[in-house]
């Protein structure tokens, strides 16, 4: 049994999507930096797809009644990709941290930064308590 016409279609725009779309689209060709930073752009990747046809039989002109010469068929397909920058992966020594373009992501940076500033207040606790300590010993030691 020979290949159905929508087949065909069907194939060719899939062909064409895998050329558009490939792991290159979605997270970018690395970039070193002079001073040891990666950076990888990553983007989403959306696409759609459609295919349809219609098989019609051809009605004879000589009035001879209907029956079918061949059936003909008719069809089409489409797709479409779109393609949305995301934001920029850093990768550096110590950390790896995903820089947004959306303007919008306050929430997402602080959500980045909350590691950081718990670090910054442990050290300004553990600094108080050793000056706290130190002036309690100071007392104790100091002669009255």
């Amino acid at each position: 049994m020979s290949d159905h016409p929508i087949e065909g279609l069907m194939k060719t725009a899939m062909e064409s999507i895998k050329e558009m779309v490939n792991v290159n689209t979605v997270v970018g060709d690395p970039i070193e930096t002079p001073d040891g930073l990666v950076i990888l752009p990553i983007s989403r990747v959306t696409a759609g797809f459609a295919a349809g046809g219609s098989e019609y039989e051809l009605e004879r002109r000589d009035g001879g009644g209907g029956g079918p010469q061949g059936i003909p068929f008719g069809g089409g397909s489409g797709a479409g990709v779109s393609v949305q920058p995301v934001g920029f992966l850093v990768v550096g020594k110590d950390k790896i941290r995903l820089l947004p373009v959306d303007a919008n992501t306050v929430v997402d940076r602080l959500i980045d930064l909350t590691p950081q500033v718990l670090e910054r207040l442990q050290e300004i606790i553990g600094r108080k308590k050793g000056e706290t300590m130190a002036k309690e010993t100071m007392t104790i030691l100091r002669p009255q």
